[in-house]
C-alpha cells in the first residue's frame, strides 16, 4: 500500500511561550522551538504500523521552507521511507485551501492508495483534509481514531464523534484520511536513528514542478486572511465554594437563583 501523509512543522507550545508581535500581526516567532504537528505524529505511526502490517511505502510531505526539512527527516527516522518537501517563495502566506492546492499537485504525481493528514495544525481550523478531498474528488473521513483494512481496496473507519461515541464507516480506497489523536502510541525517536537519516536526500518541488500558476497559491491567492492577534482580556476568576457537599450545593443553588439560572 502506497500511503502519503502530509505533515506541518509548527511551534512546539510545549516548549515555548506564544506571545503576540507588537504589530498584532502574527504572534512573535523570534526564537520558537519548533517540532512535528502532534495531529501528523499519530498519522505518520498509524501509517507506519499499516505498511508493517500489509507491506508497502509511507511517504511524508510538508509545505513549507528549507526548515521543515526537520520535521521529515524526524518522521523519516520514525520509520516512513520517503520525504517530500514542497517549497516555493510564491507559497508564502497560503490559506488552507492554498495549501490544500499545493498538496493535491503532489498528490496527483504520485500513486498513493491513502493520504492521511492530522485532523488539525497550529491554526485550529481542521479544514485541510476535507479540502484536499473535495479537490481530488476522493471519499474522506474526520477524525479518524481506528482503521481496519478489508481487502486491498476497502478500509473501516472508526470516528469520534459528539458525546464520546464511535461512528463506524467502510470507505473505498483511494481516500483521505484526517487522523485524530489517540489512535496509537506514537514511537520513540531516538538519536540513532535520526543519524541514519540524516544525509538522504529529500526532493524538493517547487511551483514550476507541479504545475501551479503564479497567483493562485500564497498571499496572492489566500481568500482567507487574518486581520489581527489578539489576547482576550482576562476576566473575574471563578469562585470557589466551600463547605460539607450539602452546604456547597445549598449555595450554589441560591447563586444560580441569583443569577437567573434557576427560578
Amino acid at each position: 500500500m502506497e500511503i502519503l501523509v502530509c505533515v506541518k512543522r509548527v511551534p512546539d507550545t510545549s516548549e515555548n511561550e506564544i506571545a503576540v508581535n507588537s504589530g498584532g500581526t502574527d504572534i512573535d516567532r523570534d526564537d520558537l522551538v519548533y517540532s512535528v504537528n502532534e495531529w501528523d505524529n499519530y498519522a505518520v505511526e498509524e501509517a507506519i504500523q499499516i505498511v508493517d502490517r500489509v507491506g508497502g511505502k509511507v511517504t511524508v510531505v510538508a509545505v513549507g521552507d528549507s526548515e521543515s526539512e526537520e520535521v521529515l527527516r524526524r518522521e523519516m527516522a520514525m520509520g516512513a521511507n520517503d520525504g517530500l518537501l514542497l517549497s516555493d517563495d510564491s507559497f508564502e502566506g497560503s490559506d488552507g485551501k492554498g495549501i490544500a492546492a499545493i498538496l493535491m499537485a503532489a498528490v496527483k504525481k504520485g500513486n498513493y492508495d491513502l493520504v492521511m493528514t492530522g485532523a488539525q495544525a497550529d491554526a485550529g481550523a481542521g479544514q485541510v483534509g476535507g479540502m484536499l478531498a473535495a479537490m481530488l474528488d476522493q471519499p474522506y473521513a474526520s477524525l479518524v481514531n481506528s482503521i481496519e483494512i478489508i481487502n486491498d481496496k476497502t478500509l473501516k473507519v472508526g470516528r469520534e464523534i459528539e458525546g464520546g461515541n464511535q461512528e463506524m464507516n467502510e470507505i473505498q480506497m483511494p481516500c483521505v484520511l484526517s487522523i485524530q489523536t489517540g489512535i496509537n502510541e506514537p514511537r520513540y525517536v531516538g538519536i540513532r536513528g535520526i543519524r541514519k537519516v540524516a544525509s538522504v536526500e529529500i526532493p524538493i518541488l517547487g511551483a514550476s514542478d507541479l504545475g501551479i500558476s503564479s497567483g493562485s497559491t500564497g498571499s496572492a491567492g489566500a481568500k482567507v486572511k487574518v486581520q489581527d492577534y489578539f489576547v482576550p482580556q482576562l476576566g473575574k476568576g471563578a469562585e470557589m465554594l466551600e463547605g460539607s457537599t450539602e452546604e456547597i450545593i445549598d449555595k450554589l443553588i441560591e447563586l444560580l437563583k441569583a443569577k437567573g439560572g434557576l427560578k
